[in-house]
């Protein structure tokens, strides 16, 4: 782990913090300060290492997952398939809980747990399917070995303006384990559409609109097309070719 040289000077001291206004800072603050002091931003750490440094604290493990709901963006080996099963990564901090009176965020994507209202708004959103496969919670994969199970798995949103934000995607187990980015870049997104012809904006416009890409009829005739067999694949070939000339 990376010791923050800087920031653990001006910190209070993770181990026995005196902060003036709290009578005896819990153990959401300590641990916050120990993830700021001790590991740092963009660094891993395990849980052995978490409950080695807070022996005293029986729920600490709690009180790590509680600093979701302040903003404080922390990974696992679901979020991040570099981490092994142990490890967790402290991605963003967030609202410094040291300090009194801190507000804490109201947006639902920083929460660690979800109700089952919220649960079920975010599975409607993605159409109850896999927003990286396309299966569907309970279809079967296609080497017949098991079938789907849905998850909610967080993810980082850049925007083209404002903060980087943290939301729900919904992936199956699969996908959920690696294989789809770990953030999702909108900024770069909506410049690679920039990149295309009015003609082809429109059309891409459209499938974004009806949540589906619709086939056109040169994609249609192109599925036709590979159906048939090869001596039938050849005249059209010399048909089109003698056209262009």
């Amino acid at each position: 782990m990376t010791i923050v040289a800087e920031q653990s000077r001006e910190l209070p001291d993770w181990r026995n913090p005196v902060i003036p206004g709290m009578n005896r800072p819990g153990g959401r603050v300590r641990v916050a300060l120990w993830l700021v002091s001790v590991v740092g931003e963009g660094n891993p750490f395990t849980k052995t290492e978490l409950r080695t440094a807070f022996p005293d604290e029986s729920q600490i493990d709690r009180r790590l997952r509680d600093l979701r709901d302040w903003g404080w963006v922390i990974h696992n080996s679901r979020d991040d398939e570099s981490l092994r099963p142990e490890e967790q990564r402290l991605v963003k901090c967030g609202v410094p809980v040291w300090m009194p009176h801190q507000e804490r965020p109201q947006e639902v994507g920083a929460k660690s747990a979800l109700n089952a209202a919220e649960r079920t708004r975010i599975l409607s959103a993605d159409d109850h399917m896999c927003r990286s496969c396309g299966i569907a919670a309970g279809e079967e994969y296609e080497d017949g070995v098991a079938t789907a199970k849905l998850v909610l798995s967080r993810r980082d949103v850049v925007h083209r303006e404002g903060p980087v934000t943290t939301t729900r995607v919904t992936l199956c187990e699969r996908c959920a384990k690696g294989g789809l980015a770990q953030k999702a870049d909108v900024a770069g997104f909506l410049s690679a559409v920039d990149q295309l012809s009015p003609l082809e904006r429109r059309a891409f416009a459209r499938w974004v609109e009806a949540g589906k890409r619709a086939r056109g009829e040169m994609e249609r005739l192109w599925g036709r097309y590979g159906t048939m067999p090869a001596d039938a694949r050849q005249e059209i070939l010399r048909s089109l070719t003698s056209e262009t000339e």
